[in-house]
């Protein structure tokens, strides 16, 4: 995939939930605080995650691993879905850290050699996306706080919604822009 379109699609997949949120934040409010204890994400994200770092783990090359790979494939499955069976409490918020480490592994893949100042929008991005992850899997109430946080009443979650929106679509501008010039 090309990085533009890449890029692109992420800031258009951040910023088109965020017109909903503008429009209905009741609504909108209401989905986001059942999120970290859905059972029905947690049991599409976990392992939706864990079949892509299988893949993943698959395609790796790294010589130092390769007497351990079948062993590694094993108990990185027995992991992932274990996970949906003996830590089903907050459940999305873990297999949404997964999908979103590999997804931030993919969008650094990608965007690595675009040649491009735009491109530090983008990365530094990611990596507050691996920072967050990492630290609500470890301590996923916090993700509920946040989200209760942010949607305490319709003016804040507005507010928030306009700034996701305003971000969104500058990421999408320049993937459009300064990324497609660059590659």
């Amino acid at each position: 995939m090309k990085a533009s379109l890449l890029v692109t699609l992420l800031g258009l997949g951040f910023a088109l939930p965020q017109i909903y949120g503008l429009v209905q934040p009741a609504r909108f409010g209401e989905a986001l605080r059942r999120f970290p204890r859905s059972e029905l994400w947690g049991y599409v994200l976990m392992p939706l995650g864990t079949l892509w770092f299988l893949y993943n783990l698959r395609q790796d090359q790294i010589a130092d691993f390769a007497a351990f790979k079948p062993v590694l494939f094993v108990g990185f499955a027995v992991v992932g879905f274990g996970a949906c069976v003996f830590v089903r409490d907050f459940l999305a918020v873990r297999g949404l850290a997964v999908v979103v480490l590999l997804t931030a592994h993919f969008v650094l893949n990608t965007i690595r050699w675009v040649d491009t100042p735009w491109r530090l929008v983008v990365t530094t991005w990611t990596y507050v996306w691996i920072v967050a992850a990492i630290w609500y899997s470890i301590s996923p109430w916090r993700l509920r706080d946040v989200i209760g946080w942010m949607t305490r009443d319709d003016q804040r979650i507005r507010l928030t919604c306009a700034a996701r929106l305003v971000f969104g679509l500058l990421v999408a501008g320049i993937g459009l822009t300064a990324i497609r010039a660059a590659e």
